[in-house]
């Protein structure tokens, strides 16, 4: 402060100088504020230390980074306390993680847990007081969060704003775990067995019968000809095979690919109908006619396939589709064969380029 006021003799006080408590005490200052505790959640990580008065979320946790990828610390102190003691384990580093806290790990001599407190030990009532310890000689309000369980009530938080305004605490902030997608920093919770088989219980698709029954379809694309074979059990659609080109070559890797994962999807119960939309009008640069349809692409070429399956469980003709396409198209080209498309005044050829005016 004595150098913000001595740059106040020479600049002036802050804009607001006039009506401040500053003025009340006859204290003339630059700057309306020389002290803070600001939040340093990234440079506390480089440094290996706390974020400002925070005390630690957890012994060991999982923080999310980038794209969702989670990275498992242990506190580098809590750590060498336990090697310290001869108590140092990869399991019992597991245990601790499972919470975040080791008040109740009897592995650990409970004068050492009495000292090991997290930010969820301790009671919002403590948070505020050691805020307001703090913020008596700071001039910004202090960066610091009360930690709530995930069943808080209404009524404790009311509790935690009105303490900390009686304490003069300029600010406060609550966060009640579990709240919000996406946390930066989590820890475990205490699950019973019947939960944690819940937890693990994963989809599986069905299994792949010894025999199915289908047909292949063959289609013309802007690759060359593909071959779509699509093969039913007793459920529906159970899968799809696709042939194009030589084998080992790009596209014949990609339609693969595609149809696997279209198998995978149906065997574990995603709708046919989904699959259609998610492959339906996909584009590539060279699209083809093929019996007055445009086929935009070798995903778009499966999913006219599978429409045609749908439609025949429905008893819908393909007519309708021929149709509407040909009532677009302008005529034949002349120069390979293909249908000709009205585009911008002109009609143009989608297989061999050629177009014409007027």
């Amino acid at each position: 402060r004595e150098q913000s006021a001595a740059l106040a003799k020479e600049r002036g006080p802050f804009p607001n100088y006039q009506g401040s408590i500053y003025e009340q005490q006859g204290l003339m200052l630059r700057n309306a504020t020389v002290t803070t505790i600001a939040p340093t959640g990234t440079i506390s990580i480089i440094a290996g230390c706390s974020s400002g008065i925070e005390p630690l979320f957890a012994l060991a946790f999982t923080r999310n980074v980038l794209d969702n990828d989670k990275l498992v610390e242990v506190n580098p102190v809590f750590e060498e306390i336990m090697r310290e003691h001869g108590l140092y384990s990869q399991e019992l580093m597991q245990r601790v993680a499972e919470t975040g806290s080791a008040a109740d790990i009897e592995q650990i001599p409970a004068e050492l847990r009495r000292i090991l407190v997290t930010a969820h030990d301790i009671s919002p009532k403590w948070h505020i007081a050691m805020q307001a310890a703090f913020q008596e000689f700071t001039d910004n309000a202090v960066s610091k969060t009360v930690n709530f369980p995930n069943d808080a009530t209404r009524e404790q938080i009311e509790e935690v704003y009105r303490l900390a305004y009686q304490l003069g605490c300029k600010g406060v902030t609550v966060y009640r775990s579990g709240s919000r997608e996406g946390e930066v920093l989590t820890v475990g919770s205490k699950q019973t067995t019947e939960e944690k088989q819940s937890t693990q219980a994963k989809h599986r698709p069905r299994k792949r019968p010894a025999i199915t029954r289908g047909q292949t379809e063959r289609v013309k694309t802007g690759c060359g000809t593909l071959y779509v074979t699509v093969n039913e059990d007793d459920e529906g659609v159970c899968e799809v095979f696709t042939t194009i080109g030589k084998a080992g070559g790009c596209a014949a890797a990609f339609s693969e690919a595609t149809a696997r994962l279209i198998s995978l999807a149906l065997r574990s119960g995603v709708e046919l109908e989904e699959v259609v939309r998610q492959l339906k009008g996909i584009r590539c640069p060279h699209p083809v006619w093929q019996n007055g349809r445009l086929i935009l692409s070798c995903p778009d070429a499966i999913a006219m396939v599978l429409q045609r399956y749908l439609d025949e469980k429905k008893g819908i003709t393909d007519t309708e589709h021929t149709d509407s396409l040909a009532d677009k198209s302008s005529g034949t080209c002349p120069e390979c064969g293909g249908q000709l498309m009205p585009e911008s005044g002109c009609e143009t050829c989608v297989e061999c380029g050629f177009s014409r005016c007027g």
